[in-house]
């Protein structure tokens, strides 16, 4: 998407250490991770086959490539990567256009975010397709841009689609904080070189160096994400 913010320099909080803030989409801001397994288990059913629960923890917050071909691995499902991928977009855009729950704190944090000018970009694995129809919920002017899965050649968990934002926005990475509801999606970001707030979704994720973990976005705002990037550990 286009942007008409204006320049890093004019965007950046007076003598803050923090650059921009990169924001996963499915799970951190949108409550839509149970509706991507919904949507899985409804697809293979059709196809005839039965998913396993213990499967969710396996294609949670990964790139459609992977957890699409995980699954026809997994089930034997005589169905090709690009037909699957095709019926998985389909029924999650069906589910969206339903409804589309935000996570608690995640409308708050944006609108503090725009409110004080900080540089900030949708990160995703999900494709174009599905972030343009959730970024009308969201509100795309919350976006200097946004980063999609089928953008980029190596998306989560390589470091890749952070870079790119980092880069984009004319950051350095070690001064952008991430927030990540999965482990495949901290990976990337830490890769990246990133700080990380995680905010487990689906399954638990570890604090570690560099990393901190909160239960909800109604704990983080722009003095705890300046805090984060200053902090030396």
């Amino acid at each position: 998407m286009t942007s008409t913010v204006p320049a890093l320099g004019t965007r950046s909080a007076e003598g803050s250490a923090l650059q921009a803030v990169l924001l996963d989409m499915d799970g951190t801001l949108v409550d839509t991770e149970g509706f991507w397994w919904d949507v899985e288990v409804e697809v293979f059913a059709a196809l005839g086959h039965t998913l396993e629960e213990s499967w969710k923890h396996v294609v949670v917050g990964g790139p459609m490539t992977r957890s699409a071909g995980f699954l026809i691995e997994a089930t034997g499902a005589a169905v090709t990567l690009a037909e699957i991928t095709l019926l998985l977009n389909q029924g999650f855009e069906s589910r969206i256009d339903r409804t589309l729950p935000l996570m608690p704190g995640a409308a708050r944090l944006l609108s503090e975010l725009s409110a004080h000018e900080i540089p900030t970009a949708l990160v995703s694995a999900s494709h174009r397709r599905i972030i343009d129809r959730v970024l009308a919920s969201l509100g795309p002017q919350h976006f200097t841009f946004s980063v999609a899965g089928d953008e980029v050649a190596r998306t989560k968990p390589h470091p890749d689609p952070y870079l790119l934002a980092a880069s984009r926005l004319g950051a350095d990475p070690a001064r952008c904080a991430v927030i990540e509801d999965t482990a495949t999606g901290v990976a990337a970001a830490e890769a990246a070189g990133c700080r990380v707030v995680a905010v487990p979704s689906v399954a638990p994720i570890a604090p570690a160096p560099g990393r901190t973990v909160v239960a909800s976005l109604e704990e983080v705002d722009l003095p705890f994400l300046n805090g984060l990037v200053a902090s030396p550990n």
